[in-house]
């Protein structure tokens, strides 16, 4: 079914209600602007009778978009973009009701965070015209008419303002009354491949023509056009080596892992503006293995955004700062009851959606890496999350994703992630995207052995010391299982390219009790952050001590985006990269801050906090390509979910690496005292490894 005729019944129904509303809200620009805050009301409606317009030029209620809208030039579609995205633009956010810094100058530290807030939500108007969802739009336009109502009328009766409390709570209503809306669409639009809103602009567009990119509503910068520019050029050999690199590793994480792919007929597909002809090849490719597409947009409304980075497809951020800013507006309701309700809420969502859920293979993720540096300033006026909030949000999202296992099993699902440059990386972008082609394409069979060759020397082990060098001073002990039966088992996983692609790592989920010491790195990008002098301190495996220092507040950063907003996390894996292929790239094209740590995972050691590779699927036996059995899935924390689910998991799991300029050595430590040397320097000198070293 057509995706506009999917929702045509629904948009009837609400037509007339969103028409009263824009109407009223016209009105609002020829209204006295001695009202309070009436600069605030004035453009907020200017901005929603864009959205009125924009809702008219594509057709509203019509079956198919309207030839005048597919008319548009180039330049035209550029046009519209821009004045939709105008007013967070990074040169105009200082004068933005958006900006809750400018929100609070002009409307007072009272009111300002809670009409940003109002106004930041109005803003995903824009995505909802797109994909003509007007209930939506009719929801928010019906908010905001009733917070104006609030200050007119206490205007008219007592020339004063509302109670700040009386706006609280009708946008607190606002959220709590419409999330069985918001969250039941959230959790079927990531399952139910009839809401084809991407896949139709993917699979039915002239890619060739970047007027396509203009169709899903998304901020459209240069580099989403030049990305999609290069990718037409290039020859349909290399899309299909692309395509073919990202759907095989998923087919074989499914083999690897031993489960059964057949049974399932959707894979959701995630990615960047600009990779739809690699995405429109890949599609293909997954229907030959029986499995349809499932696209979902980045959510724009605050029930649903995720504080630390996007899921889904969108386009570069308008203003990272304007993201940054209102990460916490969950702030504004979260509390027991929301809690409550949010998660009776996602459980009903899930029985409603259970046979979507059941036939659902898992997430195929294309990332991107090289957008500059990105130092956020932490402002006193947005929102922020109180301990006790922090403390529910954690809790949901334990919570939550329990519920999710229990319709679609982590045993029974997998994933694959495979990532490219941005045009933003520099000069060198065409050589650094070719060069990155190579590197996710690395000979199998090769690294398989090395990598073997690795583990066989680890197994011996009761500890590995990790030392670092040329400033960097970690020195960390970390623990490992003891193997019973070494000829039937192992510590390590031989990650090769499937699930993770690039290939190019061994990796093992640590012992806690015993594992110790410091991790440095001198700088590492975690989540489009750029982390300088990055302090780990670990006792028995837990963080104790965190810093960096780069940023302002960079202990509460750290905390944020690291620790995903524990006090502390433990350390859930520890691995070795072999991947010297992409650090020489990286040393190459002076890149190294900018890999993502799916690339950079692979170009050194790297530890992990928070929760094992294998969280919600520890029972699940997991064999390498010699038979052996992965007997290290769990910890001592993971282990708790036998006993309390809530206190097993941290729902995170954030990679450092320490890359090999900085290492120093790495020594598999017997229970002897005798020693294993693995790497010197630097450098790979375990017998069988050397080749390795040929790209250092």
């Amino acid at each position: 079914m057509d995706y506009r005729i999917l929702l045509r019944e629904e948009n009837e129904a609400v037509r007339e209600r969103l028409e009263l509303s824009l109407d009223r809200i016209r009105s609002i620009k020829e209204e006295d602007a001695r009202l309070p805050y009436g600069l605030y009301f004035k453009r907020t409606a200017g901005f929603l009778g864009m959205i009125r317009e924009l809702l008219t030029a594509r057709g509203i209620g019509e079956k198919e978009l309207p030839e005048s809208w597919e008319k548009l030039s180039l330049e035209e579609f550029s046009d519209w973009n821009h004045r939709l995205y105008e007013d967070i633009l990074p040169e105009n956010y200082g004068e933005s009701f958006a900006n809750p810094d400018y929100a609070a100058d002009c409307l007072g530290k009272e009111f300002g965070p809670l009409l940003s807030f109002l106004y930041t939500e109005l803003r995903g108007c824009i995505v909802y015209a797109f994909e003509m969802r007007l209930e939506y739009i009719a929801i928010l336009c019906e908010t905001f008419l009733e917070v104006y109502n609030l200050f007119t009328q206490a205007w008219e009766e007592e020339n004063e303002t509302p109670r700040e409390q009386a706006v609280r709570d009708a946008l607190y209503w606002y959220v709590s009354d419409y999330v069985d809306l918001h969250l039941p669409w959230r959790i079927r639009e990531g399952l139910d491949p009839a809401l084809s809103f991407a896949a139709d602009i993917i699979m039915d567009s002239d890619l060739t023509d970047l007027r396509y990119l203009y169709q899903y509503g998304e901020y459209v910068s240069d580099s989403e056009r030049r990305l999609a520019a290069f990718m037409a050029s290039l020859p349909e050999e290399t899309i299909e080596k692309m395509a073919h690199t990202y759907t095989e590793g998923y087919r074989r994480g499914f083999e690897v892992m031993g489960r059964d792919l057949s049974k399932k007929k959707t894979v959701v597909v995630e990615y960047q503006l600009g990779f739809e002809r690699m995405i429109r090849r890949a599609v293909e490719q997954f229907r030959s293995l029986g499995l349809e597409p499932v696209c979902y947009r980045a959510a724009v409304e605050s029930l649903n955004r995720r504080s630390n980075g996007k899921r889904g497809y969108y386009g570069t951020s308008a203003n990272r700062q304007y993201d940054y800013d209102h990460r916490y507006d969950s702030a504004l309701y979260m509390g027991n009851a929301f809690k409550e309700r949010k998660l009776s809420i996602l459980k009903t969502a899930y029985e409603e959606y259970k046979d979507l859920a059941a036939m659902c293979a898992g997430p195929a993720v294309v990332e991107t890496f090289g957008e500059e540096e990105f130092e956020p300033v932490n402002k006193k006026t947005a929102f922020s999350l109180n301990d006790h909030q922090q403390e529910l949000t954690l809790s949901y999202a334990t919570a939550s994703r329990q519920i999710v296992n229990q319709y679609m099993p982590g045993d029974e699902t997998s994933f694959t992630i495979i990532a490219f440059p941005r045009p933003e990386i520099g000069p060198d972008f065409e050589e650094i995207f070719k060069e990155t082609i190579r590197i996710n394409t690395l000979d199998y069979d090769t690294y398989q052995k090395i990598q073997q060759t690795l583990i066989d020397a680890l197994d011996q082990a009761e500890y590995v010391r990790i030392t670092g060098r040329e400033g960097n001073e970690t020195d960390l002990t970390v623990h490992l299982h003891t193997l019973n039966d070494p000829s039937r088992e192992t510590n390590f996983e031989n990650c090769v390219s499937d699930v993770n692609i690039p290939l190019g790592e061994v990796f093992t989920s640590p012992v806690l009790e015993g594992t110790k010491g410091l991790l440095h790195v001198k700088e590492v990008y975690v989540r489009e952050y750029l982390f300088k002098d990055l302090r780990l301190e670990f006792e028995d495996g837990r963080v104790t001590e965190f810093s960096c220092r780069n940023f302002d507040s960079g202990k509460e950063l750290v905390k944020q985006v690291i620790l995903n907003g524990h006090s502390w996390l433990p350390l859930g894996e520890f691995a070795i990269g072999t991947n010297t292929a992409a650090y020489a790239m990286a040393k190459k094209y002076n890149i190294g801050s900018k890999l993502p740590i799916l690339i950079a995972e692979k170009t050194g050691p790297h530890f992990a906090v928070g929760d094992t590779c294998y969280s919600f699927a520890e029972d699940s036996p997991m064999y390498n390509p010699d038979g052996k059995e992965v007997i290290a899935r769990d910890n001592e924390i993971s282990l708790l979910r036998k006993e309390d689910m809530s206190r097993a998991y941290f729902s995170c799991h954030t990679d450092i690496t320490i890359p090999y300029n900085e290492l120093g050595d790495i020594t598999a430590v017997k229970a002897d005292g005798s020693e294993i040397l693995l790497i010197q320097a630097g450098q790979f000198v375990l017998p069988g490894t050397e080749e390795l070293n040929r790209a250092l």
